[in-house]
């Protein structure tokens, strides 16, 4: 087994036989725990892993048996009211991956049916995560692995899950968004480029005014204007194209990735904020100027 490196958010994994590896990833951690290279074939061990991060992911090489993988966030309570979200990688072979509670199991992820930007999300009550090997002639070219977040049950509604996730957001859920959302910027359109592969659509934007960024989504310009730029993606049936005149951006951080959440004109989001500050209906304050 190699030798984990510790760097804040520990899994504990039981048992951990030397010999035998794969690799688990918090935000801020690395470490081992078995690959099926040293497993006799007829053998299927069922091993737990418990993850303490509220983000990684989990990478099974040479995949034999089964992982129960068990979600025991540190950073949340109570568990009743989190929703955990994966996000198989692209690659991802060897397995399949089942919700699994009190013994009964259902099927969230068939080996090798890794739809490009396929995301599950369930409730954390409803149960744990069971990764079961599929026979194979040659698991040396296996791998399974995939991304995970905790979140409330609120920030979920982002990936994917609401039923019409390109109609327009009304005011309430736009002043919302700009309360709690990761990123919210003030800016224009440069270009769209779609991804039909991974069902897709990539925005460039100019940013003029930063309001709020998590993990630095948004780069000064290099030509010192003054400018921010970046980009953020939304699904490839809302036909976002390029169009003039200033927005308001906001969304969240997903996998790594800035998902656009509601995006009005500024000159309507302007008429919202007022309209609401006139009545004291803000939920919270932004600069408007």
């Amino acid at each position: 087994m190699g030798h984990p490196g510790h760097r804040g958010c520990l899994p504990e994994l039981w048992p951990a036989p030397p010999g035998r590896w794969s690799r688990l990833a918090g935000r801020t951690w690395w470490g081992s725990v078995q690959s099926g290279l040293t497993h006799e074939a007829h053998r299927k061990e069922v091993e737990q892993v418990y993850l303490r991060c509220s983000a990684g992911s989990v990478e099974w090489m040479y995949p034999t048996g089964a992982l129960i993988v068990n979600l025991r966030p540190n950073t949340f309570s109570p568990s009743r009211h989190l929703t955990v979200c994966i996000k198989p990688f692209r690659d991802s072979s060897g397995a399949n991956i089942y919700l699994e509670k009190t013994g009964e199991l259902r099927l969230l992820v068939r080996d090798g049916d890794n739809e490009p930007g396929r995301v599950q999300c369930f409730s954390l009550d409803r149960g744990g995560l069971f990764v079961e090997a599929t026979p194979q002639q040659d698991i040396s070219r296996r791998a399974t692995g995939f991304q995970y977040e905790l979140m409330n049950g609120r920030q979920a509604l982002d990936l994917h899950v609401l039923p019409a996730p390109c109609r327009p957001c009304s005011d309430t859920e736009v002043l919302l968004a700009v309360c709690t959302s990761d990123f919210v910027v003030r800016g224009s359109i440069q270009d769209v480029t779609h991804a039909p592969e991974r069902q897709e659509s990539v925005i460039h934007l100019r940013v003029g005014r930063l309001y709020r960024q998590k993990s630095r989504v948004f780069q000064l310009a290099p030509e010192g204007s003054g400018h921010w730029q970046g980009h953020v993606t939304t699904l490839l049936e809302c036909g976002v194209r390029p169009g003039h005149g200033d927005f308001l951006f906001t969304g969240h951080m997903h996998f790594g990735e800035a998902q656009l959440g509601c995006a009005p004109r500024f000159s309507d989001f302007q008429r919202m904020y007022r309209d609401a500050e006139e009545r004291g209906l803000n939920p919270c304050e932004i600069g408007m100027e």
